[in-house]
């Protein structure tokens, strides 16, 4: 037996008053009195009506919905910052749909193209987009936000967290403070913007604090796997660093187990940091030192931005720096009391929000 789905129209002859005030109502567009718009909910919620989204859209031209393209679903880094711009899409009314770029530059662009009409704007975080193909792949009245992003601001609105800052910090740390003699990086992606920032962070802190010292770059791609294999490339190394700073935390886990699997005490005999600070980090044994980014706060401040163009505000063209934070917990083989409270290192032109 199938029941006959309730229309706007059932709802209003319930109700006893007019499709136009039903539609008012239910849109939160008021015009209604607080009578009235509590006999249309009751009515409503006793036909089990449910807006016909799809219709709603054609009249209002909004979906309620933001879309979100990430290079990955994957990993505590990505579940905080979906969280973090989820809760701030809820706070206001808005769906969030959510899609990865992972396979490349043509997938990210399906992934953009199957959004198109079904999102009032975007958030994106991908290493493959640039302006080409924000040009060929994205509507030009669609606001849009750049979280983590290489372009400049010339039309766009971006939001970045201070990776090389972070990084140049966390190195100084190790080197001068903990008193580590040398210090290893494991690097991200080579195409992936974060990881290039990270990694200009570490030459330049080894440039000014180890002039003296190598460079010792093993390469990882931000993968617990591939913390774990350089962590075993670094203990076949002849002499074994003393610290090793991993350009993420997931890298860092993959790291400590190598380590740990291998008979070496951290930080005894040999010191490890992080970076993004993900929920697990502080419940390690050891637990991780790491540079702090905020991770859901890079979500809600994205979402609150583009909320605002989608408010009626003209396109922003600024662009933005999140502060990090040095952590120290028990894997870098110094105090709390002796950790730099502050980032000691300064961009050029950083805009903290």
């Amino acid at each position: 037996m199938t029941t006959k789905k309730a229309t706007i129209k059932d709802v209003a002859r319930e109700a006893k008053v007019s499709v136009a005030s039903v539609s008012r109502a239910l849109n939160g567009q008021g015009g209604v009195t607080a009578e009235t718009l509590d006999r249309i909910r009751v009515a409503a919620k006793r036909l089990r009506y449910i807006p016909d989204n799809a219709a709603r859209s054609l009249i209002t031209r909004r979906t309620h919905t933001i879309g979100a393209l990430l290079p990955d679903l994957y990993g505590e880094f990505f579940s905080e910052l979906i969280r973090g711009i989820d809760l701030a899409a809820r706070a206001r009314g808005l769906q969030l749909l959510v899609s990865s770029s992972h396979d490349g530059v043509e997938d990210a662009a399906n992934a953009m193209r199957a959004m198109q009409g079904r999102v009032d704007g975007m958030l994106i975080l991908s290493p493959w987009v640039d302006a080409d193909f924000l040009q060929a792949n994205l509507p030009e009245d669609v606001p849009t936000v750049l979280m983590n992003s290489p372009l400049d601001a010339d039309g766009w609105s971006v939001l970045n967290i201070d990776n090389r800052g972070g990084a140049y910090a966390m190195v100084q740390h190790l080197l001068t403070t903990a008193g580590h003699a040398d210090v290893a990086l494991i690097s991200g992606p080579g195409s992936n913007y974060d990881s290039q920032q990270r990694e200009l962070g570490y030459r330049e802190a080894m440039a000014t604090f180890a002039s003296r010292v190598p460079l010792n770059i093993v390469q990882g791609n931000f993968t617990e796997q591939s913390g774990y294999e350089a962590g075993r490339a670094i203990l076949a190394q002849s002499p074994r660093p003393r610290a090793v700073f991993a350009a993420n935390d997931m890298m860092a886990l993959g790291c400590l187990y190598a380590f740990k699997e291998a008979g070496l005490r951290v930080p005894q005999d040999i010191a490890l940091a992080g970076f993004d600070d993900i929920p697990i980090a502080r419940y390690l044994s050891p637990s991780l030192s790491t540079v702090s980014v905020h991770i859901a706060e890079l979500g809600r401040s994205a979402l609150e931005r583009l909320a605002a163009l989608l408010d009626g505000h003209a396109q922003s063209t600024t662009s933005d720096t999140l502060g990090c934070a040095v952590v120290i917990r028990e894997t870098c083989g110094s105090s709390r009391d002796d950790a730099s409270p502050k980032n000691p290192y300064q961009p050029k032109s950083p805009t903290d929000v």
